[in-house]
């Protein structure tokens, strides 16, 4: 059983190493909220959210202060709007994203995670109605995030919706150029989507989880860097068991505050995802981790080796701690929210292809990375699916959460603000992937998939 006293061990770990609950989420299904009418589905769906969601905020900060545990952020993620909405007469399902965001800033949650569309194997009418409306909905609302899954191991890759989401992204950043392309910070591509991610702008509550349920991400790069100090100089063996021993801790903290958490808001606890997720705040950083274990910049020689063994050592602690653990779990590398990998990638020691190569064995994928805004939504395709075949081909979450800079150039800068961060603007391959892009159709599953 998990006691007060776990919490009171981590005070240490709290005060001075950045550990925190990055987030609790709550799931929610809209299926039941199905309507032809687009008002009346507007309406159910704004009843259901704030009434299910009305005191997750308050029971976030109760936790928050009873522990001593930073509970930075609280979500909602919904079912996929492309599956609840697709019985509404309508062809936009901008008026939906606007509902969210108002039900979202009702109940007083950061982001609401589920104007989505799962279209891996092919389009339903309504997933081409969701993916049109993206553009204008990530534009017109604050804190409704979007996501749209094109390939899975079992099915392999919709090129079609992988040419028609670089053209979402490019005209996204166009309509939210003002506020620094901002919607894309919003927007996400996947590969093997999972149902129970608690993170953002990610987070759906899968057709396969049930009415509701609490799911929590806990992460802590700083407590891991700390432990790290500690064996400074010892061989790889002390390393792993010293990255285990700390992530079974971390994750401990998550479980005593979901259980709770659950218990307070009457709905089923669902997973808790131990994801090494860093903030802009020096101390918090994915990239110092590399560092204390020898590398001189993220980026050089070693850095994936590094990225697979963290990673793979905080999931292995992480199940120990929970029986219920999920979602993406591992090592985040978003460029604009590490300080660490912005200065790097300001040197020139972390490239675009280097971190298509950490994405083999981190966690998601290719995150938050600003990008020219002259760049061709063909060649933002092609990016998409190359992450999305490392995903495919090892059977594993990609992701690619990219902006493209409207009028800035290589070199440049963009200021996010808050966890988003900010970040320099990277170049891009300038050879063309048109008219590989162009070709449409399927790519198909790898061999190694069927296994039945």
């Amino acid at each position: 059983m998990i006691n007060r006293n776990e919490i009171l061990e981590t005070n240490r770990m709290i005060d001075d190493m950045n550990l925190d609950v990055r987030t609790i989420t709550m799931g929610i299904s809209l299926l039941d909220c199905a309507d032809a009418d687009i008002d009346r589905f507007n309406e159910k769906i704004y009843n259901k959210i704030t009434t299910y969601a009305k005191d997750l905020v308050k029971v976030g900060e109760e936790l928050a202060k009873k522990y001593g545990v930073p509970v930075v952020n609280k979500r909602i993620s919904i079912t996929p709007i492309a599956i609840a909405a697709a019985g509404c007469n309508t062809d936009s399902y901008v008026s939906i994203a606007q509902t969210l965001d108002r039900a979202a800033k009702e109940v007083g949650v950061n982001f609401i995670g589920g104007f989505s569309a799962l279209v891996h194997k092919g389009y339903t009418q309504s997933d081409r109605k969701l993916i049109a409306s993206i553009p204008e909905a990530m534009a017109v609302t604050d804190r409704v995030c979007s996501s749209v899954n094109i390939g899975t191991s079992r099915n392999g890759l919709n090129m079609d919706a992988v040419k028609e989401m670089g053209e979402v992204i490019l005209k996204t950043a166009e309509l939210t150029k003002e506020t620094e392309c901002i919607g894309c910070a919003k927007l996400v591509v996947f590969c093997n989507a999972v149902e129970d991610n608690p993170f953002m702008a990610g987070a759906f509550h899968g057709v396969g989880e049930g009415d509701c349920a609490i799911n929590v991400g806990v992460s802590g790069p700083g407590v891991v860097k700390k432990a790290l100090e500690e064996a400074r100089g010892a061989d790889f063996e002390t390393l792993c068991e010293t990255v285990k021993r700390t992530a079974f801790k971390i994750t401990r903290v998550g479980q005593m505050i979901a259980k709770e958490a659950s218990e307070r808001l009457n709905v089923p606890f669902g997973i808790i995802d131990l994801s090494l997720a860093p903030t802009p705040a020096v101390g918090d950083s994915i990239a110092e981790i590399f560092q204390e274990m020898g590398l001189a910049e993220p980026g050089a020689p070693g850095t994936t080796a590094a990225l697979a063994l963290l990673n793979d050592n905080v999931k292995k602690g992480g199940v120990m701690a929970s029986s219920y653990v999920g979602g993406l779990s591992g090592a985040f590398i978003p460029v604009s929210e590490d300080h660490g990998m912005i200065e790097a990638a300001e040197k020139g020691a972390l490239t675009l292809e280097k971190l298509e190569a950490m994405t083999c064995v981190c966690s998601v994928g290719l995150d938050m990375i600003a990008i020219p805004g002259d760049t061709p939504s063909t060649t933002i395709s092609g990016i998409i699916a190359d992450e999305a075949a490392i995903g495919m081909v090892n059977n594993k979450t990609t992701a690619v959460r990219l902006i493209p800079v409207i009028g800035r150039k290589e070199g440049g800068h963009v200021e996010f603000g808050g966890l988003l961060g900010h970040a320099p603007i990277m170049p891009v391959n300038r050879y063309s992937c048109a008219d590989f892009i162009a070709r449409g159709g399927r790519i198909p599953a790898p061999i190694h998939s069927f296994k039945n």
